[in-house]
């Protein structure tokens, strides 16, 4: 991340398509290590590793072996220092999430939103690249956790990956498009990101425009507002109520909410606060599904320590290059050359050049949400 942005994020959304028109986003040390929304329960852990409050947070860790599921067939794992994660976020239909999702409760769960993640060397900078849930893609024929195998296919939606095969197949399906190997995998779902939200005490923004997305949940008149959990969730998933209906719109909205709370983030102290440390622990804990090799609360106290440095003006992120599908406006299409760009970059664990992005799809979202 070197160069100043506004952050992208990844945060889970309903599963719906929505209508998308062709209309062209000082150091913080704390609560920045991999997705805004697991953040600031994730860098809390190292505090927490002693007696009862380790074994009921070690307790609350789900993690799966992706390196087993996918086996050597997969691209080499860089040697230069750097890292790359996957983080997704999960639209689960069960459960608690049900009533946040607006689906039926058949246990089906979608991936609506995806980051690649790139640490480089020595951990002061990293990159964030948000891929768009409906871009169609080729899938790779992948192997679930429990060992079932799903041919390839030709023209999907990139989130079907993860519906058809969970996390194992959507890494292997970000491993066949970058060429880049997936040293671990987060994933948050719904009802985590709004626990994680509401023990932080809301998130203050300011928006321009009247929201209004029954969607979504979500009706915000302008002005300044502090957001509680559930209306954060709605703000992040709306595409109905704000810009052009889009993906990539949502995104920019996306964009904004991490800003503000990363500054929520840092200006609540959890560090002199024990309770509302265990309490994001806890909830952090219990909303992340991890790979095997993070699954433990020592595992991501060390991982995080170790992203502790990153800050958020040494933090790039960007939307991967894509550009409207002229077949059907509510799909987008990879745009190769530039997104080869990126791939290119972090494979080399550079910088992503601004050419990569430079005339691309965007959304029309921009302006409409700032942090307070």
């Amino acid at each position: 991340m070197s160069a100043q942005s506004t952050p992208e994020s990844g945060i889970p959304e309903p599963g719906t398509d929505g209508q998308r028109h062709r209309r062209s986003g000082g150091k913080r040390r704390k609560g920045l290590v991999i997705a805004a929304w697991t953040a600031a329960g994730i860098v809390v852990l190292g505090g927490t590793g002693v007696g009862y409050v380790y074994f009921k947070l070690n307790g609350n860790i789900k993690s799966i072996d992706i390196n087993q599921a996918l086996g050597a067939d997969r691209p080499t794992k860089a040697d230069n220092g750097s890292e790359n994660i996957l983080v997704l976020g999960s639209d689960t239909r069960a459960g608690a999430n049900k009533s946040l999702g607006g689906g039926a409760d058949d246990g089906s769960a979608r991936s609506d939103t995806a980051m690649i993640v790139h640490v480089y060397k020595g951990h002061e900078r990293a990159s964030v690249v948000s891929v768009p849930r409906d871009t169609l893609i080729d899938r790779p024929s992948c192997t679930d956790a429990k060992g079932t195998t799903y041919p390839a296919a030709t023209g999907v939606m990139f989130n079907s990956a993860y519906s058809t095969g969970g996390a194992a197949c959507a890494v292997k399906t970000v491993e066949s498009i970058t060429g880049m190997r997936m040293d671990h995998y987060l994933e948050v779902d719904f009802t985590g990101f709004q626990k994680l939200i509401d023990d932080l005490g809301g998130v203050p923004v300011t928006t321009t425009k009247n929201i209004d997305d029954p969607q979504s949940h979500l009706s915000l008149e302008a002005g300044t507002h502090t957001l509680n959990g559930r209306q954060a969730l709605g703000l992040v998933r709306t595409r109905h109520g704000v810009g052009d209906g889009s993906d990539l719109g949502r995104i920019q909205l996306q964009q904004a909410f991490v800003k503000a709370l990363l500054d929520q983030v840092k200006h609540v102290g959890v560090l002199s606060n024990p309770k509302k440390l265990y309490d994001l622990a806890d909830a952090a804990t219990k909303a992340v599904t991890t790979d095997s090799d993070l699954g433990s609360v020592n595992a991501l106290a060390d991982f995080a320590n170790g992203l502790k440095g990153v800050s958020s003006s040494h933090m790039k992120m960007v939307t991967m290059p894509v550009r409207y599908d002229p077949a059907n406006p509510n799909r987008v299409l990879l745009s190769e050359s530039k997104a080869d760009l990126i791939w290119k970059a972090l494979k080399n664990d550079r910088p992503i050049p601004a050419a990569a992005t430079k005339g691309t799809a965007t959304g029309e979202a921009k302006g409409v949400v700032s942090a307070s």
